[in-house]
């Protein structure tokens, strides 16, 4: 087995979204983690934002140099990563639901490692409106998307020069479920990836399930797994994933009902068992809520998740050998509608993105407890609603560094 660079490492556990190989790494098993990282923030654009941002964070204090615009963008709303570290794709999100206004797109970036910008190679149509998600398989070849107005899953090839093709797979969704304002039609909400690297779960919020293709790397295909869906509780509303790093159990936070599936995942026949439903709400909590993100830490011992409305992060310890969750505690953040958060490479950070008032305020995670506190050290951003990381490099000779 091939030793992981750190690069690899970080696409495995936190890039967008493959939390299956991808969000974390057996404690102790990981490379030291680098002095700076990266961050790249994806935004909503108007006003108070005009693109994707990028700042360094100091790994061992998680202080963070003032952001600056990687690049203009349009609604980049979620991000992520080549394996090699050379290049970053975006999500375009626009478009209105069942493609009534257009298709969305994503685009190719290009990464100057020394000061963190971005340069355009292209763009593609994600086949489909709305796409929130999207992630690139392990082997770099495939960058897959999920539609959220469209309600499908598409497949994009990616060129040795990390270029986009046009899509070579595109699979619509059908159904819905019992929700008449949120679940009358498909709403694909996120792309994962289990540690196989060849089978993809995609969380539908308007159909309670979450669906399971075989992805074919040659021929840039998606096929219908058997089973084809693991669902969850009606009405649920599934949103986002996290696979535990040993891949055994998966996560799936529920919008519309504000919950957290535990699933056990039978990887060698790619079926999912559920074996609890944990609220991510405080029981004294009467107001509006939805979830947004979740995120196992690279330990695996902890599981995070956000909430809008209570703007929360709510804690849980994750049991070793069941996988059942036990709350641990709520932590505000500090700003209102956490749609997005991530945790550092070493998992010694927790950064949430406060979309409504235009802040990201970081935590210190406490690896015995899993504790978070804030450290004081809140970081403007204009409509935040994703976070990556990246490790650094000294910026190159000639090339002006961020907030040198």
């Amino acid at each position: 087995m091939k030793t992981l660079s750190w690069i690899a490492m970080i696409t495995l556990f936190l890039s967008v979204d493959e939390p299956g190989v991808s969000r974390g790494a057996e404690a102790g098993s990981a490379a030291p983690p680098p002095a700076e990282c990266l961050v790249y923030f994806g935004t909503y654009t108007g006003r108070q934002s005009q693109g994707i941002y990028v700042a360094r964070m100091q790994s061992d204090s998680g202080r963070l140099t003032a952001p600056e615009l990687a690049a203009a963008a349009v609604n980049p709303s979620f991000l992520a990563l080549h394996p090699n570290g050379r290049y970053l794709y975006a999500v375009t999100e626009m478009g209105g639901a069942a493609g009534k206004r257009g298709e969305g797109g994503v685009s190719a970036f290009e990464i100057e490692r020394g000061t963190g910008r971005l340069a355009l190679l292209n763009q593609e149509s994600s086949g489909g409106a709305g796409p929130c998600h999207l992630a690139v398989d392990p082997t770099g070849r495939w960058v897959l998307v999920a539609n959220y107005g469209g309600g499908s899953t598409a497949m994009l090839p990616v060129g040795t020069d990390g270029r986009l093709g046009k899509a070579a797979a595109f699979v619509q969704h059908e159904g819905s479920s019992v929700n008449p304002r949120r679940q009358t039609g498909p709403h694909a909400h996120g792309v994962y990836l289990d540690a196989t690297g060849r089978r993809v779960w995609v969380p539908d919020l308007g159909l309670d399930k979450v669906l399971a293709y075989n992805l074919d790397l040659e021929r840039g295909a998606l096929r219908p797994h058997d089973p084809p869906a693991a669902a969850v509780k009606p009405g649920a509303g599934p949103r986002h994933m996290a696979f535990r790093p040993d891949g055994r159990f998966a996560y799936v936070i529920n919008e519309l009902d504000s919950t957290v599936t535990v699933f056990r995942h039978q990887a060698r026949v790619g079926r999912m068992v559920e074996i609890q439903s944990i609220t991510t709400l405080p029981q004294d909590f009467s107001g509006e809520n939805s979830t947004a993100e979740i995120f196992v830490h690279p330990s695996g011992r902890f599981l995070y998740g956000s909430n809008r409305g209570h703007d929360s992060i709510v804690a849980y310890a994750i049991d070793g050998k069941t996988g059942r969750l036990t709350y641990l505690e709520h932590q505000p953040t500090q700003g209102k509608t956490p749609r997005s958060f991530n945790l550092d490479p070493a998992g010694r950070f927790l950064l949430a993105a406060n979309q409504q008032t235009h802040n990201v305020t970081v935590f210190r995670v406490d690896p015995a407890t899993g504790r978070l506190t804030p450290t004081g050290q809140p970081l403007e951003v204009g409509s935040p609603v994703c976070i990556v990381f990246l490790p650094a490099l000294p910026p190159q000779a000639g090339a002006r560094a961020l907030n040198p």
